[in-house]
């Protein structure tokens, strides 16, 4: 076999490994729970190092899809910017998945969560290698669904399914939008390859646009559609941890960086985009500061962080853009991962439950500082960086105001959980466990919380101009604005000014939790309130009161009738049965009377019965 045929094959297997093994667990069911994990974190290491081999080599793979249309096959391929994000997306699902084999019960059923989790994986991987919308739509697709099944995976609790139902309807109302900008690219193009899409003919181009950037801002859950991560949050942690990370709300802004041309050559939605990815930063970045509780916080300042890469998709800095979604995936999986190993040994995830957590289990607890501290924008670590590279494109300064008080936000929502995690622990913070405080982190999670850690100050060294410039140059972005050492400066003085001011001041926080920032900021209501989601509300009041009452009734009915059915069986039929049965045995006992064994008795009984028949014949003639 040939170098080339090696990697385009190894290419193939970065996709089939975890969706095949995937597919094979949920086919297994609960016969496959104790062996799940196991498979799982095998597939995870082989994908890891599949996505190391295919981003060194590039590689390329087309199939035959739809026929007759150019650009319609699936076809798959490793350049720049999909190699940074295979190996991004490998290695959090890796960390991910070995957080979930020991976080998850024992008695839940694992095959189904871990098929569902590597049929994710393998989604998302298609999504950031596809070259043609038909593979983008069916990757997209498949996400989608996955992710339904993830965030609700505690079906039989109330309010899962819900909460999964939201997230994903309100996901699919932005998805609409990608079928729609696949329209525009085969009517002003005549293809469906990705790269032709700015090059569309007249208005389609900006249909096209405007259909891309609807759905990237539904996956990424920028405004207005942010509300479903909070809802998301109904799900198991290694969940959290791999959808607000690098995976589903890394694939809308992964989307605008691939068609960042394409916004570029219609002016108004590059603008859009960049006024849309400033605004949500600094709201959520508001509402993350309001919150009380650890998940919701984060899942807040998710959006906040991710509103950064849609602003750099809009202001034209792909590298920084690209570098700020790798770092936060490294940050906020390594604190959801915290955050979750918290909450399964303290039993909460309310911030005041967890007082003194990094104090109490110290390995997480220095991994979960780290990224916390990162997370404020603190230099020398990762998102410290990465901010400046994406404010360096910004001009002015309306927006560049917007950014930088979204910026410092950062640091305030940082200082509240630093504020709490390393404060003086509690005697009795667990609220669910049965002895408070005193279960254990397994090591693996810690272990798992110490790469992403690692790589969160690896990722610092983006401050070294050649170091910088290299990544621009595998990105193919070279010549995009970076900042000075002046702007490092002064941006790392603001987060920590801003970070030191927020811990002086935590007394004054409590007043954020009382507004409705808390709730976040009204956001919900606006979502429930928008015509896409009006259908769905419809859709689910007829569900409810007219087929699910309609069921009930018939099924009502049916009861009654086999109570009616059954009535009848036992008076008639079973009656009728017994009425027979008991004229059979009195006839049985009646014609036993005559067996007298008398002889005697039988001459008798036959002159009577020959008489009888002799007087029949004279009466009948």
């Amino acid at each position: 076999m040939n170098p080339g045929s090696l990697t385009t094959a190894g290419l193939a297997a970065l996709v089939f490994v975890p969706a095949g093994l995937g597919t094979l667990l949920l086919l297994a069911g609960r016969r496959a729970d104790r062996a799940a994990g196991p498979v799982a974190l095998i597939a995870s290491v082989l994908v890891v190092a599949l996505a190391v081999l295919t981003a060194a080599t590039g590689p390329d793979l087309s199939m035959p899809f739809i026929g007759m249309v150019e650009g319609g096959d699936f076809a798959v391929a490793v350049d720049g910017l999909s190699a940074v994000l295979i190996i991004t997306v490998a290695l959090v699902a890796a960390m991910v998945v070995l957080f979930a084999v020991v976080d998850l019960p024992r008695h839940a059923p694992r095959a189904r969560f871990f098929g569902y989790l590597l049929l994710f994986t393998a989604a998302m991987l298609v999504t950031v290698t596809a070259t043609t919308v038909p593979a983008l739509l069916v990757a997209w697709e498949v996400m989608g669904a996955t992710s339904y099944t993830l965030i609700g995976y505690w079906w039989n609790v109330p309010g899962k399914m819900a909460a999964g139902t939201k997230a994903f309807v309100t996901t699919r109302a932005g998805d609409i939008g990608l079928y729609v900008a696949a329209g525009a690219a085969l009517a002003g193009t005549g293809t469906l390859a990705m790269d032709d899409l700015a090059a569309a003919d007249g208005g389609w181009k900006h249909v096209a646009a405007a259909g891309i950037l609807l759905a990237a801002l539904g996956k990424s859950a920028q405004l207005p559609f942010s509300a479903w991560l909070s809802a998301a949050m109904e799900g198991p942690s290694p969940v959290s941890a791999l959808l607000h990370s690098a995976t589903m709300v890394a694939a809308g802004v992964y989307l605008l960086l691939r068609t960042q041309p394409l916004l570029e050559s219609t002016g108004w939605s590059a603008e859009t985009a960049a006024w849309v990815g400033a605004v949500t930063a600094l709201v959520l970045g508001a509402v993350a500061a309001a919150q009380k509780d650890l998940k919701q916080l984060l899942a807040a300042s998710t959006g906040a962080q991710i509103g950064f890469v849609v602003l750099a998709a809009g202001v034209g800095t792909t590298a920084g853009g690209t570098a700020q979604l790798v770092a936060h995936a490294g940050v906020k999986a390594g604190l959801f991962i915290a955050a979750g190993a918290w909450l399964s040994a303290l039993g909460t995830k309310q911030l005041t439950g967890l007082r003194g957590a990094a104090r109490r289990y110290r390995g997480i607890g220095a991994a979960g500082v780290i990224a916390t501290v990162a997370l404020a924008g603190v230099p020398p670590l990762s998102l410290w960086v990465t901010k400046d590279e994406v404010l360096a494109g910004v001009e002015g300064a309306p927006l560049h105001i917007v950014s930088l008080a979204a910026a410092g936000l950062a640091a305030v929502y940082a200082g509240k959980i630093l504020i709490i995690i390393l404060a003086r622990p509690e005697t009795a913070v667990g609220l669910d466990a049965e002895e408070p405080g005193t279960r254990t982190v397994p090591r693996p999670a810690a272990a798992a919380a110490a790469v992403l850690a690692v790589a969160t100050i690896v990722l610092g060294a983006l401050a070294l101009h050649p170091v910088a410039e290299a990544a621009k140059v595998v990105l193919d972005a070279e010549g995009q604005p970076s900042p000075g050492w002046a702007g490092f400066l002064i941006s790392g003085l603001l987060a920590v000014s801003v970070l030191v001011g927020t811990i002086a001041l935590r007394s004054r926080l409590g007043g954020l939790e009382r507004t409705p920032l808390a709730r976040w900021a009204g956001l919900g209501h606006l979502l429930s309130a928008s015509p896409w989601l009006a259908a769905g509300r419809a859709v689910t009041v007829i569900d409810e009161r007219v087929i699910d009452r309609g069921v009930l009734a018939f099924a009502a009915t049916v009861r009654r009738g086999a109570v009616v059915i059954g009535q009848a069986d036992h008076r008639v039929i079973d009656g009728a049965v017994r009425t027979i049965g008991s004229a059979t045995r009195r006839a049985g006992a009646a014609m036993r009377r005559p067996q007298t064994g008398l002889v005697h008795q039988y001459y008798l009984q036959a002159a009577i019965g020959f008489g009888a028949l002799f007087l029949l014949l004279i009466v009948v003639r």
